[in-house]
């Protein structure tokens, strides 16, 4: 079901868009008006000290690489109804306040997978675990396999924030306008994490992790002042200080990294009380 409430603002979008005027119009006019959007993104993330805790162990591994995973492009993923939410993507709801600014709130689900086969540093220690990874630790080498650790944000990262921004003209004709926006934004991180750890039972479910922020630029190109194609540059902050990893609630995780952003999105603008007052 997590394909619904995307699915049905893109049906708003589209059934209000169809019936609005789309005739050529004076440029502005964005006050007043809500906008709504949906796209896909890419992402990076720096290096990460993932800290684990339970009952029979409490280690860190430290400067763990993190890569996202972004599908391919295939029709028969991004265009499908029941399919389209399965790449990385982003959706948003905003209002213009004026002419130049406009709050909104969205969610950019991002993928996160810790990279197997890579050799990190270990502290701290496991003990009682049936498993080959039982010792004190100071510093010492230790390869992420898949006995020892999966750790994946896949379903996903998911950053639910609200961002204020502002839009400064670059060009405006009656037919087209390009824009250069930026903004800060701030929010929350719900992901579903798919996590194995030490043999223990895998667990993969939502839980309210922590806390993000971002700034970003964009490139705006609307058209009739109803539609628009926008490219984003978002960069930011993530603090994860409790990650749920497997199905005992005393087992959990912590992480902060920085990441960075690009989205690629298309959307259209509605005024909320129709033509009164349009340009």
């Amino acid at each position: 079901m997590r394909w619904l409430l995307p699915l049905l603002i893109l049906l708003t979008v589209t059934q209000t868009l169809w019936g609005q005027d789309t005739r050529p119009q004076s440029p502005g006019g964005k006050k007043g008006r809500i906008y709504l959007y949906w796209g896909y993104n890419w992402d990076a993330y720096t290096k990460s000290n993932l800290h684990f805790k339970g009952n029979n162990y409490n280690f860190t591994l430290q400067k763990v690489i993190a890569k996202d995973f972004q599908y391919p492009f295939s029709p028969r993923i991004y265009f499908s109804p029941v399919r389209f939410t399965i790449p990385q993507y982003n959706y948003r709801m905003g209002y213009f306040l004026h002419e130049n600014w406009d709050i909104s709130i969205g969610m950019d689900h991002m993928k996160y997978v810790v990279q197997q086969e890579q050799d990190v540093s270990i502290s701290g220690f496991i003990q009682n675990s049936q498993t080959p990874y039982d010792g004190i630790y100071a510093h010492d080498s230790i390869r992420i396999t898949k006995g020892f650790l999966k750790f994946e944000h896949t379903d996903g990262l998911n950053y639910i924030n609200c961002e204020l921004r502002h839009t400064n003209p670059i060009f405006t004709s009656r037919i087209f306008s390009l824009n250069v926006k930026e903004g800060l934004g701030l929010g929350i991180l719900l992901p579903k994490t798919n996590t194995t750890l030490l043999n223990k039972a895998r667990y993969d479910q939502f839980h309210l992790a922590g806390l993000g922020t971002a700034g970003l630029v964009a490139i705006n190109f609307t058209f009739f002042n109803a539609f628009f194609l926008q490219s984003e540059l978002k960069g930011g902050f993530i603090a994860l200080p409790d990650i749920r990893t497997t199905q005992s609630k005393s087992d959990r995780a912590s992480q902060s990294f920085f990441f960075t952003q690009w989205n690629v999105v298309a959307g259209g603008m509605i005024r909320l009380e129709g033509k009164k007052g349009m340009n």
